[in-house]
Order: structure tokens, then sequence, then C-alpha cells
């Protein structure tokens, strides 16, 4: 890959404080596995919005995958599907959602809204006639984060030839997406007159956004930092998530992602409160080295290294991990 291009997905925002964090955090905490617990062969099946799913490790949304590899997203979702699990589909794809739809198995769509409301409505619809199952709405991003290896590089575009596909209008240009600061409530309200598709947030930090997401009628929450690509020194997400799982009360879905990479980290993710995790970083390098065939490979191996932990920690299905099982080391 392209070193600048590898620095884009790798990269955080400012001094990468809360991109390292969100992996030191798991290094902080310890399995506390239960025995003779009789587990036999596990399941880790789960079904979410009514797709059932082998495994709760879903794709994270990131953009421009046609820089990693010459598949693209699509390839992308050809090894998520393989891999029996969702695809969350950036606004960003550097290819359209319909060719991405084409390669099969299940989609989400992640959303920023615009101000332009009525071009909000038809990525919507373009999505939803793509055949994606949920939107994932974006809340973390009032403004573009500061990614200083970016600026270093002086990567502020795509190269020639590529574009944000989703951002064409009826026209045939393609627009820039627009970080809204006056974004609240009120326009995640106008979604639902919109779309009748499950909406999830994501960028929920603190318990009273979660708090407030379900009051509003949300269907899912997924506690994330944007991968530290927003706000530096932001708080690491598997060290948020207990109070919003707490909050949120198994009312709706909580996901997680941010900083996942063993399958030690879905099972300490899914005991403390997750339904289910995305992985994003991880998902690129696949690409990379790989295609579909490596996402593929990079999935069901996480599957398994999560099997066999909770084999030792002693839990059949992802429901029997409980924060009992997770303690902070000394």
């Amino acid at each position: 890959m392209n070193p600048v291009h590898a620095d884009f997905f790798a990269g955080g925002a400012g001094e990468e404080r809360t991109l390292r964090g969100n992996l030191a955090a798991y290094d902080r905490l310890r399995i506390v596995p239960r025995v003779l617990r009789a587990t036999g062969e596990r399941d880790l099946r789960t079904t979410l919005f009514g797709t059932g799913l082998s495994t709760p490790v879903l794709v994270a949304p990131t953009a421009f995958h046609l820089l990693a590899h010459p598949g693209g997203e699509a390839a992308t979702a050809e090894g998520a599907a393989a891999a029996g699990t969702v695809m969350v589909v950036s606004m960003a794809a550097t290819q359209p959602v319909e060719a991405i739809a084409a390669a099969g198995g299940p989609l989400w769509f992640q959303l920023y809204p615009q101000p332009d409301l009525a071009f909000t409505a038809a990525v919507v619809k373009r999505a939803e006639a793509a055949g994606c199952r949920a939107l994932v709405v974006t809340v973390d991003s009032p403004v573009f984060g500061r990614r200083e290896r970016d600026l270093r590089n002086r990567f502020t575009d795509l190269p020639d030839g590529l574009a944000c596909e989703n951002m064409r209008d009826a026209t045939g240009r393609v627009r820039t997406v627009e970080m809204d600061a006056t974004l609240g409530w009120d326009r995640l309200a106008r979604l639902r007159e919109v779309t009748g598709l499950p909406l999830l947030v994501k960028g929920i930090l603190h318990p009273a956004d979660a708090r407030l997401a379900v009051e509003h009628g949300m269907d899912g929450v997924i506690v994330s930092n944007h991968g530290g690509r927003q706000l530096d020194g932001a708080i690491a997400t598997i060290d948020a998530l207990p109070a919003v799982a707490e909050t949120v009360g198994r009312r709706v879905p909580v996901l997680v992602d941010g900083g996942i990479r063993r399958g030690t980290d879905v099972l300490i993710a899914l005991a403390l409160g997750a339904d289910a995790v995305l992985v994003g970083r991880p998902v690129l390098e696949a690409l990379a080295a790989g295609g579909a065939r490596g996402v593929q490979r990079r999935l069901e191996r996480l599957t398994a290294d999560l099997d066999h932990a909770m084999a030792l920690a002693g839990a059949k299905r992802p429901a029997e991990l409980t924060p009992d099982l997770v303690a902070v080391a000394g």
C-alpha cells in the first residue's frame, strides 16, 4: 500500500492518545474464568434486527477501501458475507452501495446527516433500495478531526479517478461530505420520517447520551470514539461501555468498536455489556494483504479466537458472558 494511504488508515487525531488508549484499555483488563461449566461446543450465533449472523463480530464502517485493494468495498463485503457477518458500508465508500450490495451478504449503511435534507433523504433511499438492513448514524463529528499524519503527508483528497461514490447526486456530481455542527436530536427524528430501517447512533460515549438515544426512539447504540480519529483525549470505548450498557438496560442493542484485535478483546466487550462488536483497521489490513479472502480469513480467525477464549472462560454462548468475568489488572 502507498505509505501515505497506510498512514490514513492507521492514524488518529492529534497526538493519537485516544487511538493508543483504545488498545491500552484492553491491556488493563483481565478475564476471571469460570470452570466446570460443561460448555461443550460453543454457539457464537447472534441475531441483530432480524438478521442471523455466525458471529458477534461485524465490519465497522471505514472509508476509501480502493486505496487498500483493487477490489475495494465490494471485496470487503464479499469477505464479510463468507464469514457470515454484516458489513457496515461507509457513506465515504469509494464504490457505490449498489456495487457493494452485489457482492452479497447483509449490509448496514453508515450516514453522516448532511445539511441538505433532501440529499440526505436521497442517500438513505439509495441504501434502502440496495438492500441495506439498518442505518448507522455517525453523531460524533460536528467538525472534522484534526488528523496530523494526513496533514503532514498533505493527504487532503482522494487520488484522481477515485471519489466518494455514495455522495453522487442526481446530476452525477460528487458532493463533499459535510460535517454539521447544527446536528441535533431533532434531525434524527426527521430520519424517522424518511426511512423505516432500524436507526443506530454511532459515537456514544457518555451514558446521558445513551439515555437520550433510547428516549428518542433509536433502535441501537454504538459506543465509539471514531477509532481515535475525532476528539483526541476522549475516553477509550471499552472504558465507556459499562456505564452506557447499564444506562441502556438491554432496551436496545449496544455495540462497541475501537481497539479490538483478539478474541479475548471481543469476550471482554461482550462481558461488559456489548451485544456485538465492530472491527475496522484489522479488516482493512486483511483487505490490503489478501482481498476478499483475506477479509474472510481475518474475521474467521477472530471468531475462532473468541470461541477458544469462551471455552477457557466457561461460557457456551455470548449471553453467558457477564461483568464478573472481567477484572482490572493490579
